[in-house]
Protein backbone atom coordinates (compact mmCIF):
# COMPACT_ATOMS: atom_id res chain seq x y z
CA UNK A 1 0.00 0.00 0.00
CA UNK A 2 1.04 3.60 -0.55
CA UNK A 3 2.45 6.09 1.91
CA UNK A 4 0.61 9.36 1.22
CA UNK A 5 1.47 12.89 2.29
CA UNK A 6 -0.99 15.75 1.86
CA UNK A 7 -0.49 19.48 1.50
CA UNK A 8 -3.58 21.51 2.27
CA UNK A 9 -3.95 25.06 0.96
CA UNK A 10 -7.61 26.06 1.55
CA UNK A 11 -8.77 28.75 3.93
CA UNK A 12 -10.88 28.14 7.02
CA UNK A 13 -14.02 29.18 5.16
CA UNK A 14 -13.52 26.55 2.42
CA UNK A 15 -15.63 23.92 4.14
CA UNK A 16 -16.00 21.79 1.01
CA UNK A 17 -12.22 21.43 0.75
CA UNK A 18 -11.90 20.44 4.40
CA UNK A 19 -14.65 17.86 4.08
CA UNK A 20 -12.95 16.52 0.94
CA UNK A 21 -9.67 16.25 2.87
CA UNK A 22 -11.39 14.35 5.68
CA UNK A 23 -13.17 11.93 3.32
CA UNK A 24 -10.03 11.35 1.26
CA UNK A 25 -7.91 10.69 4.34
CA UNK A 26 -10.38 8.31 5.95
CA UNK A 27 -10.89 6.46 2.65
CA UNK A 28 -7.13 6.09 2.13
CA UNK A 29 -6.71 4.69 5.64
CA UNK A 30 -9.67 2.33 5.18
CA UNK A 31 -8.03 0.97 2.03
CA UNK A 32 -4.85 0.21 3.96
CA UNK A 33 -2.75 3.17 2.87
CA UNK A 34 -0.71 5.24 5.29
CA UNK A 35 -1.19 8.99 5.56
CA UNK A 36 2.11 10.11 7.03
CA UNK A 37 1.17 13.75 7.37
CA UNK A 38 -0.87 16.78 6.43
CA UNK A 39 0.98 20.06 5.85
CA UNK A 40 -0.90 23.35 6.04
CA UNK A 41 0.38 25.95 3.60
CA UNK A 42 -0.66 29.42 2.45
CA UNK A 43 -4.02 30.52 3.97
CA UNK A 44 -4.60 27.02 5.34
CA UNK A 45 -2.39 27.93 8.30
CA UNK A 46 -5.38 29.80 9.73
CA UNK A 47 -6.86 26.39 10.55
CA UNK A 48 -4.32 26.26 13.38
CA UNK A 49 -5.42 29.57 14.89
CA UNK A 50 -6.83 29.44 18.39
CA UNK A 51 -8.43 32.87 17.89
CA UNK A 52 -11.61 31.92 16.12
CA UNK A 53 -14.73 30.14 17.21
CA UNK A 54 -17.54 29.04 14.99
CA UNK A 55 -21.26 28.93 15.74
CA UNK A 56 -22.45 25.49 16.75
CA UNK A 57 -24.46 25.07 13.53
CA UNK A 58 -21.34 25.43 11.34
CA UNK A 59 -18.68 22.90 10.45
CA UNK A 60 -16.49 22.46 13.53
CA UNK A 61 -13.05 22.84 12.00
CA UNK A 62 -11.08 22.22 15.19
CA UNK A 63 -12.97 18.96 15.82
CA UNK A 64 -12.06 17.71 12.34
CA UNK A 65 -8.37 18.44 12.84
CA UNK A 66 -8.41 16.81 16.26
CA UNK A 67 -10.06 13.71 14.78
CA UNK A 68 -7.26 13.48 12.21
CA UNK A 69 -4.64 13.90 14.94
CA UNK A 70 -6.39 11.17 16.95
CA UNK A 71 -5.84 8.85 13.96
CA UNK A 72 -2.10 9.33 14.46
CA UNK A 73 -1.61 11.61 11.46
CA UNK A 74 1.18 14.15 11.82
CA UNK A 75 -0.27 17.64 11.38
CA UNK A 76 2.17 20.43 10.55
CA UNK A 77 1.93 24.00 9.40
CA UNK A 78 4.36 26.15 7.48
CA UNK A 79 6.14 28.45 9.90
CA UNK A 80 6.82 31.10 7.26
CA UNK A 81 3.22 31.20 6.03
CA UNK A 82 2.01 31.39 9.64
CA UNK A 83 4.35 34.20 10.61
CA UNK A 84 3.50 36.21 7.49
CA UNK A 85 -0.15 36.00 8.49
CA UNK A 86 0.43 36.94 12.14
CA UNK A 87 -0.45 33.53 13.55
CA UNK A 88 0.72 32.74 17.08
CA UNK A 89 2.85 29.66 16.44
CA UNK A 90 3.26 28.97 20.15
CA UNK A 91 -0.44 28.08 20.50
CA UNK A 92 -1.42 25.91 17.56
CA UNK A 93 -2.13 22.43 18.92
CA UNK A 94 -2.62 19.78 17.56
CA UNK A 95 -0.33 21.13 14.83
CA UNK A 96 3.45 21.15 14.84
CA UNK A 97 5.40 23.99 13.27
CA UNK A 98 7.71 23.10 10.38
CA UNK A 99 9.33 24.64 7.36
CA UNK A 100 9.10 23.77 3.71
CA UNK A 101 12.42 21.94 3.98
CA UNK A 102 10.95 19.52 6.53
CA UNK A 103 7.88 19.03 4.35
CA UNK A 104 10.12 18.35 1.36
CA UNK A 105 12.02 15.70 3.33
CA UNK A 106 8.75 14.07 4.41
CA UNK A 107 7.40 14.23 0.85
CA UNK A 108 10.55 12.57 -0.51
CA UNK A 109 9.81 9.55 1.72
CA UNK A 110 6.19 9.29 0.56
CA UNK A 111 4.93 7.33 -2.42
CA UNK A 112 2.24 9.91 -3.25
CA UNK A 113 1.84 13.62 -2.60
CA UNK A 114 -1.73 14.86 -2.72
CA UNK A 115 -2.41 18.59 -2.85
CA UNK A 116 -5.84 19.85 -1.81
CA UNK A 117 -6.84 23.45 -2.44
Amino acid sequence: MANIIISYHASVTAHDSLQHLLRFTKSALALGHTVSGIFLYQDAVFHASSHFSLPSDELQVTDIWQSLADLGIKLTLCVTAAEKRGLDITRCEPFEVAGLAEFAMDASKADKWVQIK
